[in-house]
């Protein structure tokens, strides 16, 4: 169906404006309206008990005095019109129905752009349906879509809880549909509440370096200060642990945040990232792997429980930590 050659009727015109205030190419609605019409039609024939084989070829012509359609069947180069009676009234009905369907998805389309805009940031969530691949959280005038390897391990939310997301991508899933792909177990996750709950690491006075994260058990953030005079594992605090306190409402309950001072020198890098251990000291560094004393004391701090704060630690560094017991 050539729009070049679309007659001047209703329709055509309906088609035009549609395509105009919608931002939809024309010749997409009407490719779109001739699909569906040889679907409706091989529907129409198997309701009549004609069933349409899955190589037969079909055509679609707008009659121009009226604007309706009408099915021709395409063998050896020539055709033959098959539509049959009463089809009118189907065709009116199925453009209507992907003349709508098109509007749908061009509005969602569009809110989805906008959201390419803050891939990287947190949004403001309200879980909507949960099965066991995905979540679907209703954000603004759309939803996005929370993938399971994408949600906290042992955080059960219910439907309707309100929760805050990073956009960390839009993906198109295999039927063409755009996606706005959600977080709450990616590193980034934590590094955005910081930021949204830090005034300092919001302008950059302080700066989230790295972070090291096991969702829902434990995570580790080292942080730097750009400017003279500020502490910055005081400021991601902040007074009485307000701060680190907002930022621990946004997560599970049992999910503990330490909050360490990051070091340029590797060596106090590692005595920093092992807290809450005190009083670490740096035998070796060699091959990727630091070996490291400190008070029998402080032992089961410094590995943590399961060798969890070991392990982050390791991460936030790059190295294999080994610690012992000094002697």
């Amino acid at each position: 169906m050539d729009i070049k050659r679309l007659p001047k009727t209703e329709f055509a015109a309906a088609v035009a404006q549609i395509a105009g205030e919608r931002d939809i190419d024309p010749q997409e609605i009407l490719d779109a309206i001739e699909m569906g019409l040889i679907s409706a039609y091989k529907r129409d024939q198997k309701e009549h008990g004609i069933i349409v084989a899955e190589d037969d070829s079909f055509e679609v012509e707008l009659t121009p005095a009226s604007g309706s359609f009408s099915i021709f069947k395409v063998e050896d180069k020539k055709r033959t019109d098959v539509t049959p009676p009463g089809f009118g009234r189907i065709a009116a009905m199925t453009a209507k129905q992907v003349i709508d369907q098109k509007i749908r998805e061009a509005e969602r389309d569009k809110v989805v752009g906008d959201y390419q805009r803050k891939v990287g940031t947190l949004v403001p969530g309200v879980v909507l349906h949960i099965d066991s691949y995905k979540m679907s959280v209703g954000i603004g005038k759309t939803e996005g879509v929370c993938p399971t390897e994408e949600q906290i391990r042992n955080e059960n939310l219910m439907l309707g809880s309100k929760k805050l997301f990073l956009i960390t991508s839009i993906e198109t899933d295999d039927t063409g549909r755009k996606n706005i792909i959600l977080s709450r177990r990616h590193p980034d996750f934590i590094k955005e509440l910081f930021a949204r709950e830090v005034p300092e690491v919001g302008n950059r006075t302080v700066v989230v370096e790295k972070v090291a994260r096991s969702s829902g058990e434990r995570t580790k953030v080292a942080v730097s200060s750009s400017q003279p005079g500020v502490d910055p594992v005081g400021s991601c605090i902040g007074q009485k642990g307000s701060r680190i306190q907002a930022v621990l409402n946004e997560l599970p309950s049992n999910e503990k945040v330490d909050v360490v001072a990051f070091a340029k020198s590797l060596n106090q890098f590692v005595v920093n990232a092992l807290s809450p251990a005190e009083d670490a000291k740096v035998v070796s560094i060699k091959d990727g792997q630091a070996v490291v004393d400190v008070p029998e004391s402080q032992l089961a701090l410094a590995i943590g429980a399961g060798g969890e704060n070991v392990r982050l630690a390791g991460i936030l560094c790059g190295l294999d930590i080994k610690v012992q017991a000094a002697k």
